[in-house]
């Protein structure tokens, strides 16, 4: 009988088996001698991840002067999962907080991650940071972050450096580079220049022991990386103008703006009330955000960007130019103030007539511009067509759109269509209909700013460089083009002579409506403006450049229901341009007038 020889099989099989064996323990060999990934995986309950914020970047003026710097603080970070019945009381004592706000504080961390870090309590001062650290131990799943709050040395221009804020969940799915915690450009500079402001987060894997405290950095930093700082820049505020001029509208309700026309460099940016810029730093943020929210006065609002308003008298020069331009008249015609001509809008000014367009802007006389108004727009027999070359013709003076560059929350303002009166009047209107529109109001709206671009136009005889913030960016000697492009008008540069000289004459005209603010040494130009206002006393307006010859500065001022435009307007215009091009002030009495008076409470 045959018997099957089972031998080799077993062979086989114990081959199998020591070969698994075998790779069992080269497998565990590898795992234990040279790929370190699980016991790094291990030692993740005694390593701590800790993000390098970056130090932002700072903002300094044209001259030099530091106006945003970073100040050390710190957020205190927890991990749900690894804290064990902490002195609650005593965490309490320190960050000045309630029971029941740990309590929350401790839920929101909870409904965030039991296992990834969350803030607890954010921008801790240095004091505070000492304290807590001196107790951590007592704080399990508690740890300090190192992070910055922006500081202001000085307490101006608010609203245009803007504030920085904690990023929001929309922020934060819009752009990678946030967690939650982290700060973000709320507005103004902050937020236009965002990503060149933050620079680039790092990070250092801390080692820590059983007590929370830290041991130092894990294998020497070898899995650290750096943090890189974010951007200086440089814009072209004047620190100095722009505090004068928040002084001079202390108690007053309006805006000054400031360019200097052979650039658009925006010199000075005041909206009235403002408030210091230190107010939304740090742990009271909210809190005084929200009072200055529900301020009456409106602190908050940039009225020199975001306000509108009638230009009044200031929209004749305009008009008067647009008709030049057009040919509808000459410099030598001549209106009368009286008769039926100038019935529909009647003379406020006791002067000669009939007047020519020199005296008529020097003299701001109503009658003169309706009658300029409507000869533009019946110069060719076709009233809406002459609108329609009325209407280009102001928008490219910078008017009816926003000027697109580094400022914030700019508006549009108003300037009608034809098919706004089409719509508005069924198709049937003429220049009678649309006559208020001659001396700057009915639907015409302004902001502060193309007030002051239109002067700066002016001193440039007929282009301008859209207004804007930035300077220069550090590691970058050009800004973007959009900056530095010049805009040329649809006025020939030869029309503007004539208003320039008009201009002149207000200061340094016998019957000048600014003449009492005259310099004794440098030549001003300027037209007043009295705006009308539905809801109150009406607005004071100016507007100005200076010098006469190489203008350095344009300025608009507007002092809300102040009244005449030479009362206020004029004079706060007239001591920025002597500071700004002296670097002092002589007329010191005018200065104190300007100073002490309060337009809003002595009603």
């Amino acid at each position: 009988m045959y018997v099957k020889d089972y031998s080799s099989r077993k062979i086989v099989i114990i081959g199998i088996f020591v070969l698994v064996a075998l790779v069992f323990v080269i497998r565990l060999y590898y795992l234990q001698l040279i790929d370190n990934s699980y016991k790094l995986s291990a030692e993740n309950i005694v390593l701590r991840y800790v993000t390098q914020y970056p130090a932002r970047g700072r903002v300094v003026d044209r001259n030099g002067e530091l106006l945003v710097y970073n100040d050390a603080a710190y957020d205190l970070l927890v991990i749900p999962r690894q804290v064990r019945e902490p002195d609650t009381a005593l965490l309490c004592k320190i960050l000045g907080i309630d029971r029941a706000e740990y309590e929350n504080q401790m839920n929101k961390a909870r409904h965030f991650s039991y296992y990834k870090p969350s803030v607890f309590a954010k921008q801790i001062s240095k004091v505070d940071a000492g304290l807590i650290g001196e107790k951590l131990y007592l704080f399990h799943g508690f740890y300090l972050q190192t992070r910055t709050l922006r500081k202001y040395p000085f307490p101006v221009a608010a609203h245009l450096l803007g504030s920085i804020g904690e990023v929001s969940q929309k922020e934060i799915e819009k752009d990678a580079f946030y967690h939650a915690g982290d700060y973000i450009g709320k507005s103004g500079i902050e937020k236009y220049y965002e990503k060149e402001l933050r620079g680039r987060k790092g990070m250092k894997v801390l080692a820590v022991d059983v007590h929370n405290r830290e041991k130092g950095s894990y294998r020497d930093g070898k899995y650290d990386t750096l943090s890189v700082a974010g951007k200086d820049i440089v814009i072209g505020l004047d620190a100095g103008l722009q505090y004068y001029g928040e002084q001079l509208m202390q108690n007053k309700k309006g805006s000054i703006v400031a360019i200097d026309p052979a650039t658009g460099e925006i010199l000075a940016m005041v909206s009235s009330p403002c408030f210091d810029p230190n107010m939304l730093v740090g742990r009271k943020r909210s809190e005084n955000y929200k009072a200055l929210r529900n301020d009456s006065l409106k602190p908050l609002l940039n009225r020199a960007i975001s306000g509108t308003y009638p230009p009044g008298s200031t929209f004749k020069m305009i008009n008067a130019l647009i008709a030049l331009q057009e040919k509808a008249i000459r410099a030598e015609t001549e209106f009368s103030c009286k008769g039926p001509l100038s019935t529909p809008i009647r003379c406020t000014h006791n002067h000669k007539s009939p007047l020519d367009l020199e005296e008529a802007i020097t003299q701001s006389c109503n009658p003169y511009f309706w009658n300029t108004f409507k000869s533009t727009l019946n110069k060719t027999g076709n009233t809406k067509q002459g609108y329609e070359d009325w209407y280009n013709d102001v928008v490219s003076l910078g008017f009816g759109h926003k000027f697109n560059t580094d400022i914030p929350y700019e508006v549009s303002g108003n300037i009608p269509t034809k098919a706004y009166f089409d719509k508005l009047y069924r198709g049937s209107w003429n220049a009678l209909t649309v006559r208020s529109l001659s001396i700057g109001q009915g639907e015409i709206l302004v902001t502060p700013i193309q007030l002051a671009n239109l002067v700066a136009i002016i001193a440039n005889k007929g282009y301008y460089y859209p207004p804007h913030l930035l300077r220069r960016m550090e590691g970058s000697d050009s800004i973007s083009p959009k900056f530095t492009t010049k805009k040329n008008t649809a006025i020939s540069p030869g029309y503007f002579d004539i208003v320039r000289k008009s201009m002149m004459e207000v200061f340094e005209g016998e019957h000048g409506t600014a003449r009492w603010y005259k310099m004794d040494s440098i030549q001003q130009c300027g037209k007043t403006g009295t705006v009308q206002n539905p809801h109150g006393d009406d607005h004071s307006l100016f507007i100005a450049f200076a010098p006469m010859d190489n203008p350095r500065i344009a300025i608009t001022v507007i002092v809300e229901n102040a009244g005449f435009g030479s009362s206020w307007a004029a004079p706060i215009a007239s001591l920025m341009m002597e500071k700004y091009l002296t670097g002092k002030t002589k007329r010191k009495s005018i200065e104190q007038r300007m100073f002490e008076k309060d337009l809003i409470h002595d009603k």
